[in-house]
C-alpha cells in the first residue's frame, strides 16, 4: 500500500440532491483515494477544512458499472466514496456554502 498523504485523500466533493439534503445535518459527501481508511479521510478534512471536528466517517466502495459500447463490455471505473459527520459545535465547511 503506497504512503498517502493527507491533501491526496479527498479527491473530490460529491454534489447531489441527497448529499445537499444530508449538509442539514453536518454530514458531508466526498469521493476519497480507494486506498484511504476511516481514520486517513477524518485527518485530511480535520486539517483541510480549518475548525472542523469529525464525530464519525462511513465509507462505501462502488463498483464500476457494466457498459457496452456495440459488442464490446467494459466497465466503468470503481471509486470509493467517504460521508462524513462533523460535530455539532464543528464549523461548517465552506465549499459548500452557497450551493
Amino acid at each position: 500500500m503506497a504512503d498517502i498523504k493527507y491533501y491526496d485523500v479527498i479527491l473530490k466533493p460529491v454534489i447531489t440532491e441527497k448529499s445537499m439534503n444530508a449538509m442539514a445535518e453536518k454530514k458531508y459527501t466526498f469521493l476519497v483515494h480507494p486506498e484511504a481508511n476511516k481514520s486517513q479521510v477524518k485527518e485530511a478534512v480535520e486539517k483541510m477544512f480549518e475548525g472542523t471536528k469529525v464525530a464519525k466517517v462511513n465509507t462505501m466502495n462502488n463498483d464500476g458499472k457494466v457498459k457496452r459500447r456495440g459488442m464490446t463490455l467494459g466497465n466503468t471505473a470503481k471509486y470509493k466514496k467517504a460521508i462524513v459527520q462533523l460535530t455539532a459545535d464543528s464549523k461548517d465547511i465552506e465549499i459548500f456554502e452557497g450551493l
